[in-house]
């Protein structure tokens, strides 16, 4: 069956850092085309699978701009950031692969360094000073804007216009019930892949499969740590 895989890109790189921990772009992108593949050569989705593209969804980093950092009191210049680095050298890695279509939104133009919230927890409960915050406390906040609607355009897209007959979405948000709906009703098998995370009833119960590749974190240690005792 011709199979079109949908990845929403923030999730997937949040969910791959949880999951696997930290990787170079590169490292990453390469990561991420295994994953897909894994999925493609999956025999429990019924039948066999060609994959019809792999479409990436997410937001282009944002260049020459400055953003004040509380903790610096100063503007820090967010294309000299790792970030902006490591994103360029994900994407263009992805750019390289067969059959992997990148559509890209834009980050809103409110922008701001938060502390992240169990952080802000230990402060409020007095386990944790003004004086010991560090540059790792906080996370940079910026919303995405128009990457929603290019996955649930795209996905009516394909059902409306018959181009496959599965679509694969890794994602976790309950946002594509619409869409997933919309899928089914055209006749297309519609499987959810949210990398292990827990998923909300209403999302459930508009799919057609729910699958995810590879382990969890906790089982990667654990066959790692069998394999060292089996040497």
């Amino acid at each position: 069956m011709r199979t079109a895989i949908l990845v929403d890109g923030g999730f997937y790189r949040k969910r791959a850092k949880y999951l696997w921990g930290e990787k170079s772009g590169s490292e990453r992108a390469k990561e991420l085309h295994a994953y897909c593949q894994t999925h493609l050569h999956d025999r429990a989705g019924g039948g066999d699978r060609q994959l019809y593209r792999v479409f990436y969804y997410d937001c282009a980093p944002v260049g020459r701009k400055s953003v004040y950092h509380p903790l610096k009191r100063a503007n820090v210049d967010l294309d000299k950031s790792d970030t902006y680095t490591w994103t360029n050298a994900f994407f263009e890695e992805l750019k390289k692969k067969r059959k992997f279509a990148l559509r890209l939104g834009h980050l809103s133009e409110h922008m701001n360094y938060n502390l992240k919230p169990e952080v802000t927890r230990l402060l409020c409960t007095g386990k944790r000073t003004l004086e010991s915050l560090t540059e790792a406390d906080f996370i940079f906040v910026a919303q995405q804007k128009g990457v929603d609607m290019k996955i649930g355009v795209d996905i009516a897209s394909l059902a409306y216009k018959k181009q496959v007959d599965q679509i694969i979405l890794i994602a976790g948000d309950s946002d594509f019930v619409p869409a997933a709906k919309l899928a089914r009703r055209e006749g297309i098998d519609f499987i959810l892949d949210p990398m292990w995370g827990n998923i909300t009833d209403d999302l459930f119960e508009h799919i057609d499969g729910l699958k995810s590749q590879w382990g969890k974190r906790n089982e990667l240690k654990a066959n790692s740590t069998l394999q060292e005792k089996q040497k």
